[in-house]
């Protein structure tokens, strides 16, 4: 299984971007994305490094409230 994690692009310069992961900000690679695609502002899907696709704002959101939604199930206390 695969995973890609949506977050939302800060800046771009050349081939790489800086998104922000709900407050973690990581420098990723725009190789397989065509040139100008990627802008800030916009929100992107990242696999291991790389972009792999944009999102529109609300698949983004509906997406992070779920991960957000997964997070807080496995920190709630079992018992």
């Amino acid at each position: 299984m695969c995973l890609a994690v949506p977050g939302l692009v800060v800046s771009v310069e050349g081939r790489k971007a800086i998104v922000d992961f709900g407050g973690v900000r990581r420098e990723v690679m725009l190789d397989l994305m065509e040139e100008g695609e990627v802008r800030p502002g916009c929100y992107v899907l990242v696999h291991t490094g790389y972009v792999i696709q944009t999102l529109d704002e609300e698949e983004a959101e509906e997406t992070l409230s779920l991960w957000r939604e997964i997070l807080e199930s496995l920190e709630a206390p079992t018992g």
